[in-house]
């Protein structure tokens, strides 16, 4: 799995966050645990595979939020034995 984290600027509200969310999800349809903070000014998500970062900087810049930056990195499931 990989973490992918977004910087985004511009979010306001909890709205702000879902739409940030929806976007991802439509940007990368495999994407999964998608989250949104205003006040961490970034979003998070997982996929199994590399995902295009252009692609989805663009998306969110055309929601009219900016992406600042994007970070991919392997991502370890936490749990009881890890």
């Amino acid at each position: 799995m990989i973490k992918t984290t977004l910087k985004i600027d511009g979010m306001m509200c909890g709205m702000c966050e879902a739409h940030i969310c929806d976007t991802i999800r439509k940007a990368v349809p495999s994407a999964k645990k998608v989250s949104a903070s205003k006040s961490k000014k970034q979003a998070t998500f997982l996929t199994e595979d590399a995902i295009d970062a252009d692609a989805i900087k663009k998306a969110i810049d055309a929601t009219g939020y900016e992406c600042l930056g994007v970070e991919s990195e392997p991502y370890v499931k936490k749990g009881i034995f890890g």
